[in-house]
């Protein structure tokens, strides 16, 4: 009787419903297997809490679980809603930006990820509204330039240039609406953005709106 409590409760953490609605799917049979094998309604469990998802954001989908309109969190099953530690995305994309977005239930990882100190690389593929001037790359890996409003300037930032108005940018801090802000301070508007990459991952060909779990070495690649 003990380890069925204890399994409904880790049922209930993993988001497939209250312990007393798992106590009463153990007793009807929909809980089966043993150990690492278990599985519910046929169905292996969910990743114990410790797991890291990749997805591939649309536009028009916010990262915010409270958020009027489309939620990232849609895209997702939703019992990973529910949870415990809760699903929490690692810092957030605007509604408009699309590409790569991690997700993490594990809040020591959140915070060393979204740290300043972490100085993760981030790659991100921008189209401006006018044709690039050819100073911004310096601009940007200057190490000297203030957004509005702050009073520390960004850390020094690199621009590949790929087209008229289009280029890849990398920086390795995560400031509120940072690469938009970064043009606009250049004299230009972003009209598209997209994240590429984030630390050592990519999308690799995961197709828009579809998400993956990390590995256990990729999730140890992040420490």
């Amino acid at each position: 009787m003990k380890e069925a409590r204890q399994l409904a409760k880790y049922l209930a953490h993993l988001g497939y419903g209250s312990r007393k609605e798992m106590e009463a799917a153990i007793r009807r049979g929909r809980v089966t297997g043993e150990g690492d094998d278990l599985c519910f309604d046929g169905e292996p469990l969910d990743p114990p809490p410790g797991m890291v998802i990749l997805m591939n954001k649309p536009a028009g989908f916010t990262c915010s679980r409270n958020d009027q309109g489309r939620l990232v969190y849609e895209l997702l099953p939703p019992r990973f809603m529910l949870r415990t530690p809760p699903l929490s995305s690692v810092g957030r994309l605007d509604a408009d930006t699309t590409g790569l977005l991690l997700f993490a239930d594990d809040g020591k990882l959140l915070h060393r990820l979204i740290s300043p100190k972490s100085e993760l690389p981030k790659t991100y593929e921008a189209t401006v509204a006018r044709p690039l001037e050819g100073h911004e790359a310096d601009l940007f890996a200057s190490g000297t330039l203030m957004l509005r409003g702050e009073e520390k300037p960004l850390l020094p930032a690199q621009l590949e240039v790929t087209g008229e108005r289009t280029a890849r940018l990398t920086i390795t801090e995560g400031r509120y609406h940072q690469v938009r802000r970064m043009f606009a301070a250049a004299g230009n508007h972003v009209e598209t953005l997209h994240r590429a990459a984030f630390g050592p991952f990519t999308l690799g060909g995961l197709p828009e709106g579809e998400w993956r779990l990390l590995t256990d070495e990729e999730v140890a690649s992040l420490a």
